[in-house]
This record gives C-alpha cells, structure tokens and sequence, in this order.
C-alpha cells in the first residue's frame, strides 16, 4: 500500500510541476507579446500620423516659419552632426575603459569606483546634463551654442551605456583565447587587439547602437547647448536643431502638429535603419568569424 501511495504522490507531484511549468510559460509568453503589442501599437500610430507629411520636399528643404511649413533638411543635418560627435568620443572612452576594467585593473576598489561612476552617470536625468552643458560649455568655455556642445553632452549621456555593455562583453571572452594566444608568444596588448576585441565585437558595437538610440533621440539634454537654430550647420561651431529638438518645439508650442509627426516618424524610420543595417552587419561578421562566410 505505501508503495502504491508513494507512486501517486509522484504523480501528482510531477501533473502539479508539468501545470505550473506550462502556466509560467504562458506567462512569459504572454509578456512577450504584450511587449511587442506596445511597440507595434507605438509605432504604428506614429507612422500613421507622420507619414502623411514625410515626402521628398519635407526631406530636403529648410522649415519656414519655425517649422510651422516647409522641411526637415537642417534638422536632420543637426542631428547626424551631434550624433556622430557623441559616438566619436564616447565609443573610445567607454571600450577603453571596459579593457582597462576586464583586462589591467587588479584593484578591486579601483574597479567599483569605476562601475560606481558609470552606474551615477547612467542615472543623472538628462536635464541635468542639459544645465552641466551650459554652464561649462557655453558660458565658461566660451564654445556658444553650437552642434559640437550638444555632442559633447551626448558623449556623456551615452559613454555609461557603452561602458556597461562592453565590460560584460569583453570579460565573457573565454579566457581559454587568451591563454592559447598569450601561450604562442603574443604581449597581453596583441592579445586584446588581435583577439579579445575581435571576439567580442558584435557586443561591443550593441552596445553603441544603445548609446547611439540614447544619443540621437534626445531633447532635454541638448535644448540648452545647441542654440534651436533652424539653418543648416556647416561647421561643428554653427548651432543647430536636432530631430528630438525640433519634434519638441513644433508640438509643445503648437507650431504644427503634423509636422511634429512627420518629424517624429522620420526619427523612428531613422533609429529603425540603424538597428537593422547594424544588426545585419553583425550577423555578417559573426558568420565570417564561425568560417561560415
């Protein structure tokens, strides 16, 4: 009787875990979907408003009246300008400091300092950048309202992000690698170069894919260094108006709201061609280094 009793304990013990498995896994994937309903429904609703308003003219000419007609030309201009100049300086600032982090630092404190710092510098609120920007930048340095200040501040919204992403994924490089390189007579620094970072490359660049989404859909941050102008910068001391920018002026102060939409479905198709032609890059790469290609 007791092994009877036991055999239908264990049964219903092991319908009880099956239940409870399949329940979380409804769970899960329910999540799942309401995550990409909320951005099918985002995006959708923003194409379906903007698009209307998105043809070559809007594309390629100056807004007139502040934006209340006309196109989207300098704007566009601007933002690949304080872009281009957030990823130039953060991207090598926040993989050197990963390597140093996973590959030099024996300091124990040394590294929490860092990780501290990127973790405080991920948590400011951009409007705070915003301020830091002006003070320091167009005040005290004397550099005016200029696309190269909105990049700088950039950098520093986007360097913690990068930092963050490429720490984990240069210290997940086997170490297997670089004993076998070290092994075969290379110095620790044709090791990181010719093995370390090869490796952990597509992790690297995700990582400043994030940076770069932070960096060109900002508005707060650069609304205080860039100057609002609606010309079309030439130089990286001319002021100018990003995307996020000018999307928050034409809506905020009622400008036009079908411009604002226009502008922002060009800023989400733009975000949209980076994450996928990158993506395609990387699964390129990956291939390439698994000898598939």
């Amino acid at each position: 009787m007791n092994s009877v009793q036991e055999e239908i304990d264990k049964s219903s013990h092991k319908m009880s875990s099956l239940t409870t498995q399949k329940i979380m896994n409804g769970i899960f994937l329910l999540s799942g979907l309401i995550t990409i309903l909320i951005l099918v429904v985002i995006i959708g609703y923003i194409l379906i408003e903007g698009l209307p308003a998105v043809n070559w003219t809007f594309l390629t000419s100056d807004p007139i009246d502040s934006g209340r007609s006309g196109g989207i030309f300098p704007i566009i201009i601007s933002s690949l300008y304080v872009t281009a100049i957030a990823l130039i300086i953060a991207s090598p600032l926040a993989v050197g400091a990963a390597i140093y982090i996973s590959e030099y630092a024996k300091n124990e404190k040394i590294k929490k300092v860092i990780r501290f710092g990127a973790q405080t510098l991920a948590s400011i609120p951009s409007i705070i950048f915003g301020l830091f920007g002006l003070q320091l930048l167009v005040i005290t340095l004397n550099l005016g309202y200029s696309v190269l200040c909105g990049g700088i501040i950039l950098a520093f919204m986007a360097l913690p992000t990068i930092f963050q992403v490429a720490e984990v994924t240069v210290s997940s490089v086997p170490s297997l690698y670089k004993e076998g390189s070290l092994g075969l007579g290379a110095t620790k620094w044709q090791t990181i170069t010719g093995v370390v970072l090869p490796a952990a490359l597509p992790g690297i660049i995700t990582g400043i894919i994030l940076g770069l989404t932070r960096a060109i859909s900002e508005a707060a941050a650069v609304m205080f260094c860039v100057g609002s102008a609606v010309t079309t910068p030439i130089s990286i001391m001319d002021p100018g108006r990003p995307l996020p920018l000018h999307l928050y002026v034409l809506a905020t102060e009622g400008v036009s709201l079908q411009n604002a939409y226009g502008t922002a479905a060009v800023l989400v198709f733009i975000i949209l061609i980076i994450t996928l032609l990158t993506n395609y890059l990387v699964n390129r790469y990956q291939a390439k280094m698994r000898g598939e290609r």
